[in-house]
């Protein structure tokens, strides 16, 4: 099966994302805090400020899980509980996002989108979940 480099391009989709949304949001940021733009009041150097941070945490984000997506491509075994549910919570927003992304950007985007969460879903069917079995029962004592 070709569950290697579906981990593997999905990964660098994800790392591509991560470079597009902190580039994005840098963009917006600096955009804000040139122009001086206020939203119902609020402080320009807040909302520029708070555009810079929440970039930074989706970039990582999206990272973190493209360095999962990595190692399961290196070693061909299943992410662990918490990796397997930060993935979850990756094709969770994908899925949302593609769909806010038709009205907003377009169907390319959509496409994008839908893409990259196939590729996830389909690593985390591809790579089963690694169960741990029961310590065996030690033999019972022969009686003579």
């Amino acid at each position: 099966m070709a569950r290697r480099p579906v981990a593997a391009v999905a990964a660098v989709l994800l790392f591509l994302e991560a470079a597009g949304i902190v580039l994005v949001n840098m963009i917006l940021g600096i955009s804000v805090d040139r122009q001086k733009m206020s939203l119902g009041g609020l402080d320009p150097d807040a909302m520029s400020l708070s555009t810079w941070i929440m970039g930074g945490v989706f970039g990582l984000y999206l990272a973190a899980c493209a360095v999962v997506l990595v190692r399961c491509a290196l070693t061909g075994r299943a992410p662990g509980r918490f990796a397997r549910i930060l993935l979850i919570t990756c094709a969770v927003v994908h899925g949302v996002l593609g769909a806010l992304t038709v009205g907003l950007v377009g169907w390319a985007a959509f496409a994008f989108m839908m893409v990259v969460f196939g590729l996830i879903v389909l690593t985390l069917v591809a790579f089963p979940a690694e169960r741990r079995e029961a310590p065996a029962a030690p033999p019972a004592p022969a009686e003579s």
